[in-house]
């Protein structure tokens, strides 16, 4: 029985979205659940699949925030 927790921010895919949608997240949980039966033949009826929405401001890298991580990648120069 696989479970499988994917985490990603609380923002969307697109400029007027803050959350991905019902529909991106269907996306996910198929193909997670399938790569899984794919690559280990672990039946679709026994995967769980968790999705974590975390805030950005609960997001880091690079011992940044992400918003400034984000920043400072868009100064770099080439």
């Amino acid at each position: 029985m696989p479970i499988v927790t994917i985490q990603i921010t609380r923002e969307g895919s697109t400029p007027d979205a803050s959350a991905a949608t019902a529909q991106e997240k269907a996306a996910l949980i198929k193909g997670v659940s399938q790569l899984l039966l794919d690559v280990l033949n672990k039946p679709l009826d026994s995967t769980f699949v968790v999705i974590d929405e975390v805030d950005v401001e609960n997001w880091g890298r690079g011992g940044l925030p992400v918003d400034e991580f984000r920043r400072r990648e868009r100064l770099r120069p080439e």
